[in-house]
């Protein structure tokens, strides 16, 4: 993880030196880095739809095959392989989502030694004398910036950004409203990105609906293994935000700003990715 802190570092140093401001360093890192994710996005939106189209196949194998439990296996791996289709694709992209945020999570936390790659020494003299005044902040390095930043221009940073101090800390500051506006902003995003994730794959499923002749209700009593995957794909969707709230409480509000950026930026993908696969789709089908 710290490997990719550290990658992720140069790249928002390089930022800060443009705009000499540690918010639009991370709103423009947000950028790039979702432009560099667009292939997975792209991936991800085409395996939920895919997904959506191999319901009723698959529903179709379990009916014929409910007797004979070794049949029904075969089938489902030989459906898959013919689709070129895994049933992980969407935890596969969780996965990735998960091990971004810690590692931004990370940058956030120790900008001074993954994005400023200030000598560690320099870091533990400075942590020795906050320790001495008695400072024990979570976020050290957060401290030491704020303690000393202005007499060093080493560890300097300019953490204001649009009136909000992007280096406070929401369950360090609670009596401090202003702690409140970027994680609720992240949280109203996170709600739209999971509503419009769900409109799309309600959309693909009732327009699948509209074709068959209601056969499938047969079956529906058992949930076929790629039911089972695309549920355990939904919890992982439900799960990254909440997670995410939960650790931009306690964290730095330079982490939160991050992922509400990322947040917008995800809803106008889905919005645009989807709506060309629909258009092709329906060029396809004419």
């Amino acid at each position: 993880m710290g490997a990719i802190s550290q990658l992720f570092g140069y790249l928002l140093n390089a930022l800060y030196t443009v705009f000499n401001n540690y918010g639009i360093a991370i709103i423009v890192f947000s950028i790039i880095l979702r432009i560099i994710l667009i292939p997975i996005t792209i991936k991800q939106q085409k395996s939920l739809k895919k997904s959506a189209e191999l319901q009723e196949e698959m529903k179709e194998i379990q009916r014929k095959y409910k007797n004979n439990p070794e049949k029904l296996n075969q089938e489902t791996i030989d459906l898959y392989k013919r689709e070129k289709m895994s049933p992980f694709a969407g935890c596969f992209s969780s996965i990735i989502q998960l091990v971004i945020i810690l590692a931004v999570f990370w940058l956030v936390s120790q900008p001074l030694t993954y994005m400023k790659k200030i000598d560690p020494s320099v870091i533990n003299d400075y942590k020795t004398q906050l320790q001495q005044e008695g400072n024990q902040s979570t976020y050290s390095e957060i401290a030491i910036i704020n303690k000393f930043g202005t007499q060093d221009e080493r560890v300097h940073l300019n953490m204001e950004f649009l009136g909000l101090d992007l280096s406070k800390v929401p369950s360090g500051n609670l009596n401090d409203w202003t702690v409140y506006i970027i994680p609720i902003l992240y949280v109203i995003s996170s709600v739209i990105s999971i509503k419009i994730t769900n409109n799309f794959a309600k959309k693909r499923q009732n327009k699948k609906k509209a074709i068959t002749d209601g056969t499938d209700i047969q079956v529906a009593e058992e949930p076929n293994e790629l039911e089972t995957m695309e549920a355990m794909n939904k919890n992982m969707m439900y799960m990254l935000p909440l997670m995410s709230v939960f650790i931009a409480f306690i964290a730095p509000l330079g982490l939160a700003l991050y992922w509400f950026v990322s947040n917008v930026l995800m809803i106008i993908e889905k919005i645009i990715i989807d709506t060309i696969m629909e258009h092709k789709e329906e060029k396809e089908n004419v």
